[in-house]
């Protein structure tokens, strides 16, 4: 077991996720990255040195499982970002059940998992930072969106209840509503939205997105922010 810091980002993958890997690493944490498919990950791993892990965060084993590999075979991490989540798009009388329980079973209960497995390790190391990514789903609930919006509002309410449960134990929780389209790095346009699709500036840059983690997990426990909200200068409230 290394004496260097962890950072363990769960739902890795090309965007959001990569630009994490890439800041901390910069600052010499270990990285460990868990994805269902982790092949996708090899590129990444091999630029920020890190250890991909499989895991599919809905299953309470797995995600155990998890957490005592990293802390194994890189030491117990002192930060834990909750990427992970699952859409499903349809209006409300048409959507399969099924996959509205698969969905929630990614965006909120993964959480859960992986929020409980890190307090496990944190409380008796006494600190750490759990961060949690949110969307403007998780604040206002739109139309044949209702998936997405349980599992991102239950995603806050699972962050709120966990700061006021585990900050006085010296972690931060903290919960970052991302309210616009994120950049795909791979194509360099965002999500397809109908209107100004060719702007510039319109996306959420990943990279600047990992600023404000960093900043979070670094913030002084006399002035921590619980919840931060980011869009992009034209984003419509």
């Amino acid at each position: 077991m290394g004496s260097s810091k962890v950072a363990l980002i769960v739902g890795a993958g090309s965007g959001l996720s990569a630009s994490l890997a890439r800041r901390f690493s910069a600052d010499g944490m270990k990285i460990a990255l868990a994805a269902r498919d982790i092949p996708k990950l090899d590129d990444l791993t091999a630029l920020v040195d890190g250890r991909a892990y499989a895991c599919d965060a809905s299953d309470p084993g797995q995600v155990a499982k998890l957490f005592a590999d990293v802390a194994d075979q890189l030491g117990a991490p002192e930060l834990v970002v909750y990427n992970a989540s699952r859409r499903v798009r349809g209006a409300i009388t048409d959507i399969d059940p099924a996959e509205v329980k698969t969905a929630l079973m990614t965006t909120v209960y993964g959480g859960f998992l992986v929020g409980q497995q890190a307090a496990r390790l944190m409380i008796p190391a006494g600190g750490g930072t759990i961060l949690f990514t949110g969307a403007s789903a998780g604040v206002k609930g739109f139309a044949n969106s209702a998936t997405f919006a349980m599992g991102k509002f239950g995603l806050r309410g699972l962050a709120q209840s966990m700061a006021r449960e585990l900050q006085p134990q010296n972690i931060h929780v903290a919960h970052v509503v991302i309210d616009g389209g994120i950049l795909n790095p791979e194509t360099g346009r965002g999500p397809v939205r109908a209107e100004n699709e060719a702007a510039e500036d319109i996306w959420l840059i990943p990279d600047k997105i990992s600023e404000t983690y960093h900043h979070l997990h670094h913030q002084h426990r006399s002035a921590w922010a619980w919840e931060i909200e980011l869009r992009p200068w034209v984003e419509k409230f």
